[in-house]
């Protein structure tokens, strides 16, 4: 039996992570003012907010607003929402955010929230020891601290960052909290969104011009079964993250079963003694902050590993490179045994063993795995798993063409790095298909602090269409 809702939905967000979650409350009639006696420290900025104190933000002109605006992202309404949660963070700050928030059930537009996994989507997927590279406070959604949060659960920040599992559990919380829980459907899957062609004049798109979705998919039940679904939706929300699919690295033997591309084979590994402190090395490939979890998470538990990458330990790209000693004393440790540890040091030793420079060529049945170095030889090492953390890349397979014809570059591959979604940066809808919308890592913002912003202008811009005259 398929489960068919009739009438058209305003609002189908499809992916329940961070993005996903801040859009369905402020969707959900949550709207916010400026404080009444709130002074934002940016002179430009509060100048521009004291002009219409009485107004909330979602009805203003966010391109006015943001204008002029600086800080660690590319996107103005990202920057602008930003500033108005955490005023002075950048700068050591702790300034109060100038919003108050206020219910107003008029507001509400009804929408459902898709995604695999339980509220928080992908964080509940990484392992839970693990430390969040930003701030705990920058993890926050609206209205409700991380650290507030934290405090009632008494629990405590690691070096002012919190753990993955913490992170996950208030995502999950806050959506209870806020009351956001009937618009959640988990364990969705989609497999499908089409636009209806148009049927005996009553469909919307011949009213205005605007399509009319489809979205389908199936549900996992209980007893691990699947119950197909299919919605009509007025608009759409790409919301999925880009952590679906592991980058791969094209080589031969990437498909035998010791190895893998995340890290939780290796806590699996582990707990069924496939991989012990005497067993061969782990293979480590990769050089960004998953393959640095991995090699911590290993060496905490006394496991061999070989880590391979392709960059110099000197490269600027590197991320290590990038980041404050001070702020990321775990990694600067990885960073330090990238170095000192080198096959091309003379301080290699049993425990870790770093391979700069170096391109594997193949994996092969007897766990042996070939190399090329900088100078053109090969090398093999005997390895007991590999695990391939080099990225991972967003699952739009659900969309024509995969998506690729709403990026930037429609010739080239989706990559929110490289070829992002293309959208309007004040709306968020896509600049290739009317009511189609994406945001977070799709579109380029990457973190959770600037994810929200995204969330703020496909409200504001919803909103306003919503309250357009039919």
């Amino acid at each position: 039996m398929c489960f068919v809702w009739k009438e058209p939905l305003p609002v189908i967000i499809i992916g329940n992570g961070p993005s996903g979650i801040c859009l369905s409350y402020l969707l959900s009639g949550y709207t916010p003012y400026v404080k009444a006696d709130a002074v934002h420290p940016h002179p430009l900025l509060q100048k521009k907010l004291s002009e219409k104190p009485h107004v909330s933000i979602l009805d203003q002109d966010l391109d006015y607003l943001s204008e002029g605006l600086e800080g660690r992202s590319q996107s103005p309404v990202a920057l602008l929402f930003d500033a108005l949660l955490r005023p002075d963070t950048d700068f050591g700050g702790n300034t109060e955010s100038v919003l108050t928030w206020e219910h107003q059930a008029e507001r509400m537009i009804p929408h459902l929230v898709l995604g695999r996994n339980l509220p928080g989507g992908a964080w509940h997927s990484i392992e839970g020891s693990m430390v969040t590279l930003s701030q705990g406070e920058w993890m926050g959604l609206p209205d409700l601290k991380f650290k507030d949060w934290m405090r009632r659960k008494r629990r405590g920040l690691r070096d002012s960052r919190a753990t993955a599992g913490d992170i996950a559990h208030y995502y999950q919380d806050y959506v209870v909290k806020k009351g956001l829980s009937h618009n959640f459907f988990c364990g969705s899957v989609v497999t499908a969104v089409d636009i209806e062609s148009p049927e005996s004049g009553e469909t919307r798109s011949q009213q205005d011009g605007s399509p009319l979705f489809v979205v389908s998919g199936f549900m996992t039940t209980t007893d691990g079964g699947q119950q197909p679904f299919s919605f009509r939706a007025r608009n759409v929300v790409l919301a999925t993250g880009t952590s679906d699919s592991p980058a791969r690295l094209g080589i031969v033997g990437e498909d035998l079963p010791y190895v893998h591309y995340e890290l939780s084979a290796l806590e699996e590994a582990m707990k069924a003694g496939a991989v012990t402190p005497t067993s061969d090395p782990v293979l480590i490939v990769g050089a960004g902050l998953s393959a640095a979890d991995a090699i911590l998470y290993a060496r905490h538990y006394n496991l061999p590993v070989i880590h391979a990458f392709r960059r110099s330990v000197d490269d600027p790209g590197l991320i290590f490179n990038q980041l404050p000693k001070m702020m990321y004393p775990e990694y600067q440790k990885v960073h330090q045994m990238m170095r000192k540890k080198s096959v091309l040091s003379s301080t290699a030793y049993k425990g870790y063993l770093s391979l700069p420079k170096h391109q594997p060529l193949v994996f092969q049945e007897d766990h042996q795995a070939v190399f090329q170095d900088h100078n053109g030889e090969h090398k093999l090492f005997r390895v007991s798993l590999v695990l391939v953390l080099i990225g991972s890349y967003p699952d739009l397979s659900f969309l024509a063409h995969g998506g690729t014809d709403l990026t930037v570059d429609p010739d080239q591959p989706l990559s929110p790095k490289r070829n992002p979604i293309e959208v309007d940066p004040f709306t968020y809808q896509s600049t290739r298909q009317r009511s189609l919308y994406a945001m977070g890592p799709l579109v380029g913002d990457n973190f959770v602090r600037f994810v929200q912003g995204g969330a703020l202008a496909v409200a504001s811009s919803l909103l306003k269409e919503n309250r357009k005259p039919p």
